[in-house]
C-alpha cells in the first residue's frame, strides 16, 4: 500500500511540474544587453531599442531566424512574460520586470517609430525593421 501511495505522490508531483513549465511560456528573461550589443544568430537581422523606467535607452541588433518578434527576443532570454488568451504578455525586457499593479509601468510594444497593433509573438520579423520596447504608464 505504502509503494502504491508514493508512486501516486510521484505522478501527482511530476504532473505538477510538467503543468508549471507550461503557465510560463515566457520564461525568465537572463540575459541583459548592452548598448551595441548583437544578440542571437540567424539569416535576419533586426534593430531593437530598449527603453527602462529611468527613461534609458539602449539599441541592440539581433540576428535570428526565427518568424516572430516574440520567439527571436525569447530564443535570445532578452524578455519574458506570460502566456494569456491575448497571446504573450510581456512583463521582463533586458532583466527589468515591469508590474501595472506594483508600478503602473508596461512594456509598450513599436513598429517602425509607431504603436504597434500586434503583440511581440504576433508580429512577423521583417529583415531591417526597427522595433521598440518602452516602459511606459
Amino acid at each position: 500500500m505504502k509503494k502504491i501511495l508514493a508512486l501516486i505522490l510521484a505522478l501527482v508531483m511530476a504532473l505538477s511540474l510538467a503543468a508549471c513549465a507550461g503557465q510560463t511560456e515566457g520564461g525568465e528573461a537572463a540575459a541583459v544587453a548592452k548598448d551595441g550589443d548583437t544578440l542571437g544568430e540567424g539569416a535576419t537581422a533586426f534593430a531593437l531599442e530598449i527603453t527602462g523606467k529611468d527613461g534609458e535607452t539602449i539599441a541592440v541588433t539581433v540576428n535570428t531566424d526565427a518568424t516572430t518578434v516574440g520567439e527571436a527576443l525569447l530564443a535570445v532570454e532578452l524578455i519574458a512574460g506570460e502566456e494569456s488568451e491575448y497571446g504573450l504578455y510581456v512583463t521582463t525586457v533586458n532583466g527589468e520586470t515591469l508590474s501595472w499593479e506594483e508600478d503602473a509601468l508596461y512594456w509598450a510594444f513599436y513598429i517602425d517609430g509607431e504603436y504597434a497593433m500586434t503583440g511581440v509573438d504576433m508580429t512577423d520579423v521583417t529583415a531591417g525593421a526597427s522595433y521598440a520596447l518602452k516602459a511606459e504608464g
